[in-house]
């Protein structure tokens, strides 16, 4: 089962099987990476796997998955 993330949380709060879409990024640069990895504004992202100790993040975009960085997880806005 899946839970819908309220507006204006950043990714980095979400736990696995959590879900919702990119609104927008905080910080450019790495909004910019991202972009470029296919993570879009509007694009679904799910919380697969969280690893320990707040390491990083694995999620499900659209329809591929990638693994994020604390930094890259806590620039991404969700809605």
């Amino acid at each position: 089962m899946v839970a819908i993330i309220a507006g204006g949380k950043h990714l980095s709060e979400a736990k696995p099987g959590m879900a919702g879409v990119v609104s927008h990024y905080v910080d450019d640069q790495a909004g910019s990476k991202l972009m470029s990895m296919g993570v879009l504004p509007g694009s679904h992202v799910i919380v697969v796997r969280k690893a320990p100790f707040g390491g990083g993040w694995y999620v499900k975009v659209d329809n591929f998955y990638l693994a994020l960085r604390k930094e890259e997880a806590a620039s991404i806005v969700l809605q």
